[in-house]
């Protein structure tokens, strides 16, 4: 059963020297980020691989293109660390999306988005109190 899903992309640097061709696996874990890297379109530095989990993402958003063409998942971690072996834009990594793969990236960043707010309500507030913590349903037994 596959838990993830696949978008494929392309990206390039600022510079346009080094670009990227690969595939983005988006799950409930976080985002995976397989890609070969070339200089100048010609000369490969081989595949590499980048694992965001959702702890290390700031966000991550969807931007449309004109009539799908153009398409760009955008997305921001909270470490510049995890981003440097990929082309990125100031720690903004933008993945450009062909226009058969609209629906599917579009349908993933929501999912995720999903995740990143869902995972900010599942946590406990910093000041609540020990006892608020358990019941009392303990103390009859």
């Amino acid at each position: 059963m596959k838990r993830f899903t696949a978008v494929p992309f392309t990206t390039e640097s600022e510079s346009g020297l080094l670009s990227s061709s690969g595939v983005a696996k988006f799950s409930r874990a976080g985002i995976v980020l397989e890609f070969e890297k070339k200089i100048l379109g010609l000369i490969s530095r081989g595949v590499k691989e980048i694992r965001l989990s959702v702890g290390e993402i700031l966000d991550v958003k969807f931007r449309r293109g004109f009539l799908k063409f153009g398409s760009q998942i955008e997305i921001r971690v909270h470490s510049y660390e995890s981003l440097f072996k990929m082309p990125n834009h100031g720690g903004l990594v933008k993945l450009k999306i062909v226009r058969n793969d609209f629906e599917r990236a579009r349908d993933a960043v929501e999912r995720m988005q999903d995740h990143l707010s869902g995972k900010s309500q599942n946590l406990r507030p910093h000041n609540s109190r020990v006892s608020v913590l358990f019941d009392q349903s303990e103390e009859e037994t």
